[in-house]
């Protein structure tokens, strides 16, 4: 941002490397990341198993809480393991050379705009080279084989 920062949250499924839900916020509080967490859960349904980091905002009850509720198991990686997050740190590097740290956005509307348009660009584009396949398309495979079974 020109002036201040814009934290950046989103909930991936690590499998598909779909992005089911993100926010974007002026603070680094827990209710942004609450608001995706509960947003990917009702439209995309409870998983057996979150993982997350350390991070404050992801360790207050107002987050876990919310695991706790749906029965969802927490994963939090150990402190200096970035490899358990490393399809989300990869998402976070995509995000900022190919958007963030081009432009200056005068506003969080802006911003929320701007990365609205790369995250559905994100999910469309065949990130999977062996698999020929876009990060949505392999989660509605995974998604339709699963009520199937």
């Amino acid at each position: 941002m020109e002036r201040g920062f814009a934290y950046l949250v989103a909930v991936m499924d690590l499998y598909s490397r779909r992005v089911l839900a993100w926010r974007l916020s002026n603070s680094l509080d827990t209710s942004f990341c609450t608001y995706a967490l509960e947003d990917a859960l009702y439209k995309r349904g409870k998983p057996e198993i979150f993982s997350t980091d350390q991070g404050s905002q992801f360790t207050r009850e107002a987050f876990t809480d919310v695991f706790k509720e749906n029965e969802i198991r927490i994963s939090m990686d150990g402190k200096g393991a970035s490899r358990d997050n490393v399809f989300v740190e990869r998402l976070w590097r995509s995000v900022k050379y190919a958007e963030v740290y081009l432009d200056a956005y005068e506003s969080m509307a802006e911003a929320k705009m701007v990365i609205s348009n790369w995250i559905e660009f994100y999910n469309s584009e065949p990130l999977h080279k062996t698999l020929k396949a876009t990060p949505n398309e392999i989660y509605c495979i995974v998604r339709t084989l699963k009520m199937a079974a």
